[in-house]
């Protein structure tokens, strides 16, 4: 317990995983909280201060599974082990902690969702805005960036969903911070720049940092330096893999916002069904690491024409040269090579990653073989960047086993022929069974005891074993070594001797086998940059080969990325809708130019308006990763920023209302979109009464159109902005066409030119279901309401008086109507030049006019 309570005060803050024996035991706290996250049983141990020690405990061989429940759950575990020999030590085995298991730092295949990167994330705070550093320790990534603002710093955590983010503990951090699963509070000086600096140039062997090019990014310096020293505190080892410091600047990307990121179901969808996003559709890898760079390409729209063209360029080259299917069945055998070599770097590689490496690297040369006669230069590239590793290829399949045991400690992973030494070991160890069946043989006739038997338990060693019934022809030489309920057993100085041998060579046996598999280990990392090389690039392969095969299956086009400002793009589908959906889909086209910026869409609810405008969003945000689109034809100008502002929700952990979020989201919209901006906005002011709503929808159209300049598709139910498009240049209408057949309402889902006439609320109400009685009811109000807004003269309905929302709704921006007496009579009142009493006869007067 001494040695458990100072383990425990080094590590306060996380679970302690002690190791006796055979499991891992949890004391005190620990052991509560472990028994209710685990579902294990809490049992007690001895007593300190008269109380029962209160325990649970983990076997050792399934701690894995146990580690990964806890990691999700977002808790940190220090694993204690026993590092010293038992057999030698006096008194308790001395134990240490050898590394700490946090939601961010996690290497271990069964404790990683294989498809999605798992992020440690940094984040400090200055006058600037905010520095941030991350590090995806299981693929050997390390990147950093600034961003100005709390709206910058939504949208990159949107980005990243990091496991586990380091914060400065005397920060008083915005509630979207605060709120993020495994959240670490540090010291500040955890996040000092000048010892950051330090920190990371001792890392990295180098004289300073200017070769990372980042000298001018102080904060997300500070921020890395807080990361690298919880990776080293956790780890305990060296980190060879992480070799150095990559940059992403802002400039390079198309920047998304949280919302948008949302409200376009990149890689989430409300349902929680993984096919009904973007990724869904798109997501034909058939590697781990090829999944989790197609989720960051998404994720990551470039800006750089030049590099996207490559890429379709080599799409294309796939398709005609029918090279991607072929690439891809060779690609299913490669595996996770970029986590494995990650656990190469760390020493924690097991024998079936060193098979699955060998494998991999074995796929190289038919990979570059069927590239080769490809006219691609960006698949050129790639063949440079795999690389011919055939020296380590070789190596491996000399020292691995075909189907190699999970793990290393019980030996069997190297292959024969590999070591001398290790082979004539292993002969004395496995020779062994004819040895005790001639030496049973030759004992049963020397003694005349035909059930005389030869055996071996872990406990007793090596015995020969007589029944009771014949103990009077037991040898003199015989010494008893052991007696059962039936039999004794017995050991002579032959079989001793043999034993001793056997055991030696087993012992022997595996002390040469671990030896030789680090020594391997340590081989594999001095080639270690190579071969991350690549794995990247065959990640790459992999993410190009399943677009190829999404464009050859789906009908896909490459789009052309022009220098001119604007969007025009035919017969475009929404990618997931079709995929989704069994009825065909009608395709729409859209046309935005320098002189043809906003289109205001009208039409009826489940028209389409919301499909519409989210598919051409993802028509160009898949150009700008490098994808063809579902489109017949497809040309795209600049695009710097995708806003979008749809759907209606609170966020009651914020304190904000439906109305609240969508001002919000306007408002970073309104300050944020430039004239090389995409916008999305749908519905806006509905959230408020008629006139507000309507009010604020005609401003931000103005400001759009007017100030920010963006191409912005504009869909709303008010058709007086439908007026816009003759008042100010650069906006047209378009709608989403109905038919409607009796009291049947049909959906044509083909935009047209020009406004539409009527919203069919009523219509698509009675197809939700509402009761009849409710719609005919409807009707009648909407009847009354039109004759008021057309100066019916008709008597006003007694039965029913509508509220002031529901009131006759005047034209907004037409002519006002002639004030009233009672208008006129409170506009020639002047309050300041009244006393008490002639104020209250103005008040009775103005109660006689109403």
């Amino acid at each position: 317990m001494r040695q458990y309570l100072a383990a425990k005060a080094e590590h306060p803050d996380v679970l302690l995983f002690f190791r006796m024996g055979d499991f891992y035991e949890l004391f005190y706290d620990d052991a509560r909280k472990a028994a209710r996250l685990l579902d294990i049983t809490l049992t007690q141990r001895g007593q300190s201060a008269g109380q029962p020690i209160p325990m649970a405990g983990v076997p050792y061989h399934a701690a894995e599974n146990y580690l990964a429940r806890l990691v999700r759950l977002g808790e940190s575990v220090a694993i204690c082990e026993q590092i010293g020999d038992p057999a030698t030590s006096k008194g308790p085995v001395e134990r240490k902690v050898v590394r700490i298991v946090t939601p961010g730092t996690v290497t271990d295949e069964a404790l990683l969702d294989e498809r999605r990167d798992n992020l440690l994330l940094a984040i400090s705070a200055g006058k600037r805005g905010y520095g941030l550093a991350w590090a995806d320790l299981a693929g050997g990534r390390f990147l950093l960036t600034e961003v100005a603002d709390a709206e910058a710093l939504a949208a990159e955590l949107a980005r990243l969903a990091p496991a586990e983010t380091l914060v400065d503990e005397n920060v008083a951090w915005p509630k979207l911070v605060s709120a993020l699963p495994g959240l670490r509070r540090r010291p500040p000086w955890h996040f000092d720049i000048d010892a950051a600096r330090r920190e990371l140039t001792r890392f990295f062997e180098t004289r300073d940092l200017s070769g990372f090019g980042i000298d001018h990014l102080e904060l997300a310096i500070g921020a890395a330096g807080c990361l690298l020293a919880y990776v080293e505190e956790t780890q305990k080892s060296a980190l060879p893999h992480l070799t150095g410091l990559a940059v992403e600047n802002a400039s390079e990307t198309i920047a998304m916002d949280a919302a948008t990121r949302r409200n376009l179901e990149l890689d989430t969808h409300p349902s929680g069904r993984h096919e009904h996003t973007l990724l869904g559709v798109l997501d034909e890898t058939v590697t781990p690491m090829g999944a989790r760079l197609m989720r960051r390409w998404l994720h990551r729209p470039l800006r750089d024409q030049n590099r996207l063209r490559l890429r379709h360029q080599a799409l294309g080259a796939l398709i005609d040269g029918r090279a991607h299917e072929p690439l891809r069945e060779t690609l299913r055998g490669v595996g996770d090579l970029e986590r494995i070599l990650s656990r190469v770097a760390l020493r924690s590689a097991r024998p079936r990653d060193l098979s699955t490496l060998r494998d991999g690297l074995a796929a190289a040369p038919v990979l570059r073989q069927t590239i080769a006669p490809l006219d691609s230069p960006h698949l050129s590239a790639l063949v440079d960047d795999i690389g011919d590793h055939a020296d380590t290829a070789t190596l491996l399949a000399r020292a691995i086993v075909e189907r190699p045991p999970v793990l290393a400690r019980d030996g069997g992973v190297l292959a024969e022929g590999f070591d001398e030494e290790l082979d004539e070991l292993r002969r004395l160890s496995t020779h062994a069974d004819q040895y005790l069946v001639e030496l049973e043989e030759r004992e049963r006739g020397v003694t005349g005891i035909a059930t005389l038997k030869v055996g071996y338990n872990r406990v007793h060693g090596y015995y020969i074993e007589i029944g009771k019934s014949h103990s009077a022809k037991v040898p003199t030489h015989y010494t008893r070594r052991q007696t059962t309920k039936n039999a004794e057993r017995y050991i002579t100085e032959e079989l001793k001797t043999f034993e001793d041998k056997v055991l030696s060579a087993r012992e022997r046996s595996l002390m040469r086998e671990r030896a030789l598999y680090e020594q391997l280990l340590e081989t594999l990392a001095g080639q270690l940059e190579p071969l991350k090389n690549a794995a990247a690039a065959m990640a790459e392969l992999d993410v190009l080969c399943s677009l190829a095969e999404r464009a050859e299956t789906l009908d896909w086009t490459a789009p052309t990325l022009v220098a001119e400002p604007g969007i025009a793009i035919e017969r475009g589908r929404h990618p997931v809708v079709e995929k989704v959906r069994d009825d065909p889909f009608e395709p729409n086209d859209i046309e935005l130019a320098d002189t043809r910026r906003m289109l205001v869409i009208t039409g009826p609810n489940m028209g389409g308006k919301s499909t519409y405008m989210r598919q051409n969003a993802l028509i160009v945000l898949l150009a700008h990763i490098g994808s063809y689109v579902p489109a017949a034809a497809a040309a795209i100008g600049p695009i710097d920023r995708i806003f979008t502002r749809i759907g209606a929700g609170d966020d009651l952990s914020r304190g904000q209302s439906t109305f609240m979020v969508e001002m919000s989201e306007t408002a970073n919209i309104l300050h944020n979109a430039t004239a090389h901006s995409l916008v999305l906005m749908d519905e806006v002011g509905r959230g408020t009464s008629t006139y507000d709503g309507l009010a604020l929808a005609r401003a931000c159209a103005v400001h759009l159109a007017a100030q920010c300049k963006a191409f912005t598709l504009f869909a709303t139910h008010y058709f007086e902005l439908t007026e816009l498009a003759a008042e100010l240049p650069g906006i047209a209408n378009v709608h989403l066409d109905a038919v409607e057949y009796g009291e049947q309402l049909v959906f044509m889902h083909a935009v047209k030119e020009g406004p539409a006439n009527r919203s069919f609320g009523l219509q698509v109400a009675a197809l939700a279901g509402l009761p009849k009685s409710v719609i005919a009811d409807a009707r009648t109000t909407l009847a009354e309401l039109e004759r008021g807004m057309h100066g019916d003269v008709a008597a006003p309905v007694k039965r029913v008086s509508p509220p002031p929302e529901a009131s006759p709704q005047l034209g907004l921006f037409g002519g006002a109507p002639a004030p009233s007496r009672l208008e006129k009579a409170m506009e020639a009142i002047d309050p300041d030049e009244l006393t008490p009493r002639q104020a209250l006869d103005a008040l009775y007067r103005l109660k006689q006019l109403d």
